[in-house]
């Protein structure tokens, strides 16, 4: 692949995911969470039995510590609590209160549709196709090595 090629991808991407950010920072504001509270609601609204706060940095992807504070601002608006596991009494387990979930209930469809809007005139091949090449870069991104100096 030419090099130019490869920069103006890199940086559609880059501006992409920028756009999404700035937008999404503008859709959960107007609720009063972020985009990052909004992810642990939908993660923690997907189990019934909520899960780690290890698991829930694997599932979003985020170091543990950023973890810990989100949870606690999260706790402190009472949408979720933290309870002990009853298979490890080191771990605790984040769960949804009821007023975490009622607000997940009130943002979702408002997502949903937004979601709906963006991925709008995509037909299932292109969105698979796109999915496929995201994965390809990320994946390059995690292995790429720095050259030497």
């Amino acid at each position: 692949m030419r090099t130019d090629l490869g920069h103006e991808l890199t940086r559609a991407v880059m501006t992409t995911a920028d756009t999404f950010l700035r937008q999404g920072q503008r859709l959960f504001r107007s609720y009063g969470i972020t985009a990052a509270q909004y992810n642990v609601l939908s993660a923690l609204a997907a189990t019934g039995e909520g899960i780690s706060q290890r698991e829930l940095g694997d599932v979003l992807v985020v170091d543990r510590s950023n973890v810990t504070g989100l949870i606690d601002r999260m706790e402190k608006a009472g949408w979720v609590r933290r309870a002990n596991d009853p298979a490890d009494r080191r771990v605790f387990r984040v769960l949804l209160t009821p007023d975490g979930r009622r607000l997940w209930k009130k943002i979702s469809p408002v997502y949903e549709t937004v979601v709906l809007q963006v991925v709008e005139g995509l037909s299932e091949k292109q969105t698979l196709a796109t999915l496929s090449v995201l994965k390809h870069l990320q994946a390059g991104a995690v292995a790429w090595r720095l050259p030497e100096k």
